[in-house]
């Protein structure tokens, strides 16, 4: 029988920068143990071109990563739904058949800095990122079971 992997998802409002990066950095230390996606409520058009050169700075290409809806997940079997603001959280989330871990990220938006800033804004929530994503990683990179659960 076919192990499926246990799926992550980072949600976040428009999975522009915030998302995109956690879901670069899991997919770097962990692509092996888990199915990665990220989604918003209101995708962007284009990722932040600010999260693609910061990620580049750690050797992680997310350069071909690009906004997805939410809506594209629905009804989907997911085992770890991550939030990465408070804003998000607040929002009704969709039911997600198997989610068996939530967790809200509560991390500026650093589009919202001054254009001057944003780069600074971007790096400092990239390595608050791969913190959390390293200990995610090492709290529940298990082996998955038959259904993809943990």
């Amino acid at each position: 029988m076919k192990m499926l992997k246990p799926k992550v998802l980072f949600l976040c409002g428009s999975n522009a920068c915030r998302t995109q990066m956690a879901e670069g950095f899991l997919r770097d230390m962990a692509g092996d143990h888990f199915e990665i996606a990220s989604g918003g409520y209101e995708p962007a058009t284009e990722i932040c071109r600010e999260a693609v050169t910061a990620m580049a700075e750690c050797g992680i290409d997310i350069s071909e990563q690009y906004p997805k809806s939410i809506d594209a997940f629905v009804g989907q079997r997911v085992s770890y739904a991550i939030t990465v603001c408070d804003r998000t959280k607040e929002r009704s989330c969709p039911i997600f058949p198997g989610v068996v871990w939530r967790a809200t990220w509560p991390l500026e938006d650093p589009r919202k800095t001054e254009p001057g800033e944003r780069p600074l804004a971007v790096r400092r929530a990239r390595d608050e990122i791969r913190r959390l994503v390293t200990a995610f990683v090492n709290e529940h990179s298990e082996m998955p079971n038959k259904d993809g659960q943990p």
